[in-house]
């Protein structure tokens, strides 16, 4: 129980950091560094022992010598901000250090740069420019930091078709304290041709109307970086009829969106690698071609630049003042690293910026990305979890936790800082730029959040440990890292809150002196299954860190231990079982705050015990999103069973002789209570393989709600395919080893998926496929793999104009009919292309 009183004594040193906050989110932390550190010292002093004394690791003790001590030196940092915070101008706004060039003229901006890339890119912005409506329109270009969003703009800018197109044309560069006034100016110097200077007496915004009124103009306002500012610099740019337009360049997606008029923004893609090569070897031999004994060289060096332009740029810089041989051009490979961090030009300081303004709240949640492995998309589903069991994101007076994430998320897309992948039919991923993510882990490691450690890192025992760990084994043994030495009483980890563990699998004798009791704090635990099974032992010892909220292990243990009551705190459960079914019941119940469990195999019964487990009416997980893999089989016990579950996103379960005797038909469990299940993915096996079993229609029971759904191993009719052609929000479907009664499929009026956007069939014995002109009217992406037995695909998919992609795996029958309609596609849509992909 926590002592009478702490509450209050949570509350006050809440508010004292919030305030603290308040004040860093206004100023640049690096003018106040030593400040900071002392804050980021005390914060976590203050939340380790507040922690400790909810999980009673010598709480009294915390409550009556540590805590008062920390809350002392909170307030006496709280003393130097305030007076801090009265010597700043009421009116001073976010100091940044490094702030963006200054604005630049036409005829000066880049012109010594050697240009290479986005040649498609500038030929589309050429043809909105200089075609399309007759009113204003606006052409954006965003892209993370250094993507070359300006070079892009400054290639078309400079086009003879642009000048000529153009009645008058002007370029502004926008500071991020920029004085509205001044800029508006600058644009009206370059229409006049003056250069004269802004007065507070003259109104340059009407004056610039003005200017611009019954003239086709073309403004390019570069790194605009809010949408206040945008408002404020287009207001005196008059509409018209003559087709003038805008071209905006910004890091962040909401404010292109926000100017969007006509044309959608233009996300800048990376370098391809032949570009990044072209501007490499360019810039070291000007019009000469490399040599032979350094052309892998380059490529490798181009290559690992990661598509950045102004990564390329740099190293094309270093390469260029090199001398031209093998050794020289091998160290630039082998310490590319050290070559951007250190540059004179300062690359992470591009990136900071992006970094400065984001949210103070949204940092952590961006930092905690360097705990992800580079070059590795993360799912987006885990990253919620994990940023929820780290505690960086709160409920607010309207919106949920999960509903903030997405909103965190959100911003972090649109900061251009994360690279979202969400290709129709696969999991939404994200994952940063190698650059993007260097930076984030050196700014993690100041801030004391997170560190990669190996097994050959020297031993500590300091109590300045980061509070996130990622531990890789490189040998067999862990003696000497001291996080796992048992013996020692006062060791690193005691601050730990996160900690991940993978590499070679631990050996037996090893994994029985693991231990993890010591790490009372740990909220996130992920221990690979692939570097240890977790035992019995090691697994109650896990149970009694009832401070977790996200825990990940491997085991082969059948039932869930009586010890993980003591999780109730526990949010994610995520257990490689692979072999074994794990029994849920009775202890699942006691996970009330659970969210994603995940299993490669469980059941909510013993199904060899001799007695049912009898389950009280009003026991419920009303937390739990996601439950992966359940194995289910007819009896009463499970019919109702999904009742218990009432808010449920995302099921996967796999049905086991499911044949009802008594009504001479499969049984599939009663779904339809789920309303809020979006996505479902179910496996059928069975041994009753007579044609009467295969032959009868299911009785399926869909939540109307249902967006996903993926079938496997399902015999199914004409009928039980148009109940599934009935779902009105189904957006996607999967059919996998499908069984089709009669191999053929000929979908009627009434067999119209509504909304439906992505179709998958895999391994269908389908031979005939006849679909109707509405069958699909929004679909977006056909795949067909292993369909062998089919003949052709139907031609009517070519006048579905949503269709952007059929996808062709191992049917090789089909590749003429794919084109054909590839033809008659293009054709009727005036060259928009259907992308046909063949593997």
């Amino acid at each position: 129980m926590v002592p009478r009183g702490f509450c209050l004594v949570w509350m006050g040193v809440k508010q004292d950091l919030e305030f603290i906050r308040s004040f860093f989110a206004n100023v640049e932390q690096g003018l106040y560094k030593d400040l900071w550190t002392r804050v980021v010292d005390v914060t976590y002093e203050a939340r380790d022992g507040i922690d400790s004394i909810i999980v009673h690791d010598n709480g009294l003790l915390r409550l009556i010598f540590s805590l008062p001590i920390t809350i002392n030196k909170i307030k006496l940092i709280k003393e130097e901000v305030s007076d801090l915070h009265d010597k700043i101008p009421k009116n001073r706004g976010l100091v940044v250090e490094n702030s963006p060039k200054k604005p630049v003229e036409r005829k000066s901006l880049t012109t010594d740069k050697i240009i290479v890339g986005f040649e498609e890119e500038k030929n589309l912005i050429l043809r909105k420019l200089t075609s399309g409506p007759a009113d204003l329109d606006v052409i954006s270009i965003t892209g993370m930091p250094g993507s070359g969003k300006t070079t892009l703009a400054y290639k078309v800018y400079n086009d003879k078709s642009v000048s000529t197109h153009f009645d008058l044309c002007a370029w502004c560069t926008v500071d991020q304290e920029y004085d509205e006034n001044n800029l508006l100016n600058k644009i009206l110097n370059q229409v006049n041709g003056s250069d004269s200077k802004s007065s507070e007496n003259i109104d340059v915004a009407d004056k610039l109307r003005k200017q611009l009124y019954g003239k086709r103009y073309l403004i390019v306002l570069d790194d605009v970086w809010d949408t206040t500012t945008w408002d404020e610099l287009t207001r005196p740019f008059p509409n018209g009829t003559k087709g003038s337009r805008i071209i905006l360049t910004t890091r962040k997606k909401d404010v292109a969106l926000h100017g969007k008029v006509y044309t959608a923004p233009l996300n800048l893609r990376l370098l391809r690698s032949e570009e990044s090569w072209e501007l490499l070897e360019k810039r070291a031999f000007g019009n000469e071609s490399c040599p032979n004994e350094l052309l892998d060289v380059g490529k490798e060096i181009a290559e690992n630049c990661k598509g950045l332009p102004l990564v390329a740029d740099l190293i094309a810089g270093v390469i260029a003042g090199r001398e031209k041989k093998r050794t020289a051009w091998l160290e630039v490979q082998n310490n590319l690293s050290s070559f951007i961090l250190n540059s004179e030009v300062e690359v992470m300081k591009v990136i900071e910026l992006s970094y400065d303004h984001l949210p103070h709240q949204l940092k952590p949640c961006f930092l905690y990305l360097a705990s992800c492995r580079k070059d590795n998309a993360m799912i987006i589903s885990v990253l919620k979890s994990a940023w929820s069991a780290e505690g960086l994101v709160e409920q607010t007076e309207m919106k949920s936790v999960e509903e903030v994430m997405d909103v965190y998320l959100d911003n972090l897309i649109s900061s251009s800082l994360v690279i979202l992948f969400n290709e129709i039919g696969e999991w939404p991923t994200c994952q940063l730029h190698d650059l993007v993510h260097d930076f984030c882990l050196i700014k993690a490691r100041e801030e004391k959040l997170v560190e990669w450690i190996s097994s050959s890192t020297p031993s500590s025992s300091s109590d300045l440990m980061p509070r996130i760990v990622h531990y890789k084994s490189e040998l067999l043994g862990l003696n000497n890292f001291v996080l796992f030495d048992s013996n020692k009483k006062r060791h690193s980890g005691k601050h730990l809150y996160s900690l991940t563990i993978y590499g070679d699998k631990l050996a037996d004798g090893v994994s029985e002196t693991f231990h993890l009791r010591h790490l009372r704090l740990l909220r996130f635990l992920d221990l690979n299954p692939r570097f240890i099974k977790v035992k019995d032992s090691l697994l109650n010892e896990i149970c009694m860190l009832n401070h977790l909220r996200f825990l990940c292990i491997g085991t082969k243990v059948i039932s869930l231990p009586a010890s993980l009551s003591n999780l109730w705190n526990l949010e994610t459960l995520l257990v490689y079982n692979e072999g074994s079914t794990l029994v849920l019941l009775p202890r699942i119940w006691d996970l009330v705050k659970l969210q994603v469990l995940y299993m490669n195999a469980c059941n909510f019964f013993d199904l060899d015990a001799d007695e049912s487990i009898v389950i009280a009416e009003d026991t419920k997980l009303e937390k739990l999103r996601h439950l992966h893999k359940l194995v289910l089989s007819y009896s009463k016990d499970t019919e109702d069973i999904f009742k218990r579950f009432p808010n449920l996103q995302d099921l996967f379960f796999e049905l086991k002789e499911s044949w009802d005797y008594s009504t001479e038909k499969h049984w599939f469990p009663k779904l339809d209570c789920l309303t809020e299940l979006e996505k479902l993915t179910v496996g059928f096996t069975s041994s009753n393989r007579n044609d009467s079993a295969i032959n009868r229609p299911w009785d399926f029971y869909f939540p109307l709600n249902l967006k996903r759904l993926c079938l496997l191993g399902f015999p199914l009719t004409s009928n039980s395919l148009s109940t599934i052609a009935r779902l009105p929000n189904l957006e996607e479907l999967i059919l996998y080893r499908t069984i089709i009664h009669g191999e053929e499929w000929n979908m009627g009026e009434e067999d119209t998926f509504e909304n439906l956007k992505f179709l998958k069939l895999h391994q269908l014995t389908l031979s005939k496929w006849e679909v109707g002109e509405e069958s699909f009217p929004k679909l977006e992406k056909l795949e067909l793999e292993g369909c062998r037995k089919l003949e052709d695909i139907p031609p009517s998919f070519g006048d579905i104009y949503s269709l952007k992609i059929i996808k062709l795996v191992e049917s090789p029958q089909l590749e003429d009919s794919t084109m054909q309609i590839k033809e008659y596609a293009e054709d009727m849509r005036g060259g928009d292309e259907l992308q046909v992909i063949v593997i």
